[in-house]
């Protein structure tokens, strides 16, 4: 929903000339500046390492909804995924910056009963922890303006109740496009905080 969308914003700018794009599934976009791959594991870059030499900006939005697999892979793909990937671009290109995908509510003291919370902090930690250039998203409900297949009732009841949602306020929700295009001029320009919470990200539309 977000990444495909970063994409979208890398082509279009003149200032990224080189795209690798590290995907589960072909996204069938096609441009002379993008390379997209297919990763079968994304613990293991062992065989992909040169992909991650000479990158200046680095955008990690891969995840699973909560309650679509267990808590053992929920765990597996919100912090084992993102801490890998950071770590080897740490490491192949330690001047990057990095811009992950977080969520509303990541605890970094790591003992929130929620899975989400705790899972979600303890990735920020850990990426943190490598001392990159680094950016964490913590966008509330994410609005997908392109209409799609939710995943579950929740997200059903939240796009059918959007148009009284934000009326809450910027602290709530955020529109896909939004949420991509803040991302992307800090992956570019930078940002004031290493946490961005919801209502900020919009300052970077």
């Amino acid at each position: 929903m977000i990444g495909k969308l970063i994409v979208q914003h890398c082509i279009n700018s003149i200032e990224f000339t080189d795209i690798r794009c590290l995907v589960r599934n072909p996204s069938g976009t096609t441009h002379a500046k993008l390379t997209e791959i297919v990763i079968d594991n994304f613990e293991d870059y062992t065989n992909h390492v040169d992909l991650f030499k000479d990158i200046d900006v680095a955008f990690f939005c891969l995840g699973v909804y909560t309650g679509q697999v267990s808590d053992e892979k929920f765990k597996l793909i919100t912090v084992n995924y993102a801490v890998e990937f950071a770590a080897v671009l740490k490491q192949q290109s330690p001047k990057a910056t990095l811009c992950l995908l977080s969520g509303m509510g990541a605890d970094r003291t790591e003992k929130s009963s929620t899975a989400f919370a705790k899972y979600k902090g303890m990735a920020e930690n850990q990426i943190s922890a490598l001392h990159l250039k680094f950016y964490a998203f913590r966008p509330g409900y994410i609005y997908p303006v392109e209409k799609r297949k939710e995943p579950n009732l929740g997200y059903q009841f939240f796009r059918f109740t959007y148009p009284i949602t934000k009326y809450l306020g910027k602290g709530a929700s955020i529109k896909s496009t939004e949420l991509a295009a803040a991302m992307f001029h800090v992956g570019l320009k930078g940002a004031t905080t290493e946490i961005i919470e919801n209502r900020a990200i919009f300052q970077y539309v």
